[in-house]
């Protein structure tokens, strides 16, 4: 499995916690256990075979049960929230924060677009300064409100179309211009302790 330098001590004690049902449950690639709106809009079972391999490579899921993982690592089936705690382990974000950092701090890249909800980002702080939020919106009369759980599926969208593209951008000008061919977006810059954003605009 992917990280496990880093993270299979961890996920020893999350696998324990989690009771001897985990172990009995059977596996599947993580692309095909995570199921949830993001994953349906990847709809990674039906991309070309050039862009399975670039989302096989540069897709990293954050989990709950195992930290960090990539899209072809086996994992049971599971429900787990970063959010909850375990039994003896207490709660998950504090658990796998400084092991995850550790693990995704040897990925070398010039841009991280991060297209986490706000549960999972509380695991890892990437570098701000070459890292990308995408936010969701909906506009009407010039007004802009933000989009909640359909996010997760606008978010899905950008991926599936950023993996299709045989160009990988490298800095966030770059990933504007690319994403403006297929969405209407803004990107903004970074304000104190935060990262830029890509501000996605939806249909109401």
């Amino acid at each position: 499995m992917s990280f496990g330098k880093d993270l299979n001590p961890t996920r020893k004690k999350t696998l324990s916690a989690m009771g001897a049902k985990i172990l009995k449950s059977p596996s599947a690639k993580a692309v095909e256990v995570y199921s949830g709106v993001l994953y349906q809009a990847l709809d990674y079972k039906n991309l070309s075979s050039a862009a399975k391999k670039k989302s096989e490579k540069c897709i990293v899921i954050i989990s709950a049960l195992f930290g960090a993982v990539r899209l072809n690592d086996l994992i049971p089936y599971y429900k787990l929230d970063t959010a909850k705690s375990l039994p003896k382990l207490g709660s998950l974000n504090a658990l796998w924060k400084p092991v995850v950092t550790s693990a995704l701090a040897a990925i070398k890249t010039d841009l991280i677009i991060d297209c986490r909800s706000s549960t999972y980002q509380a695991v890892w702080t990437p570098e701000l300064k070459k890292t990308v939020g995408i936010r969701v919106f909906t506009e009407k009369s010039g007004k802009r409100t933000v989009v909640t759980h359909m996010s997760k599926k606008t978010r899905g969208d950008v991926t599936r179309f950023l993996v299709m593209q045989s160009k990988t951008p490298k800095t966030p000008q770059e990933l504007q211009k690319l994403l403006s061919k297929e969405f209407k977006c803004e990107l903004v810059k970074p304000e104190a302790k935060k990262s830029w954003f890509l501000d996605i605009i939806v249909k109401n």
